[in-house]
């Protein structure tokens, strides 16, 4: 259970980035500067590093896709109802990237990185739009 904590953590931060934005990130993605993230870092057993890399995103039609160097490539697909308004919508949930999540399969998603290995081609995923900003 994700809940039990112990949870294997590495970071993927932009190649573009300065080293110190790439600690600031750091910071933040470990929850040492509060804000969404703060609530998981208890769930955190063990740090695995941070890998300055080339990231992409695209995004287009409801299909997501993210590209992080060579150690991820990730694609989602927006649910669509047929004679229904909007996306497949979950509202009101807990998540700390937002409390809408449009419910959106991974047609792609091959990760390898930090000696962790994971497809979840075809798994449940979700997308949603993402601001932290302060």
């Amino acid at each position: 259970m994700m809940t039990d904590g112990n949870w294997k953590v590495g970071l993927f931060v932009d190649d573009g980035a300065s080293s110190e934005q790439a600690g600031a990130i750091g910071k933040v993605a470990a929850g040492e500067l509060g804000g969404p993230m703060a609530m998981l870092a208890p769930l955190i057993g063990e740090f695995l590093g941070v890998e300055q890399v080339p990231i992409e995103f695209s995004e287009q039609d409801g299909t997501h896709s993210v590209k992080i160097g060579s150690s991820i490539d990730v694609e989602v697909q927006d649910v669509r109802v047929p004679d229904l308004p909007g996306d497949s919508m979950l509202v009101n949930v807990m998540h700390p990237a937002n409390t809408t999540l449009t419910i959106a399969p991974a047609t792609r998603s091959q990760i390898e990185g930090f000696g962790i290995s994971f497809d979840g081609t075809g798994k449940s995923g979700f997308s949603a739009p993402i601001s932290w900003a302060g």
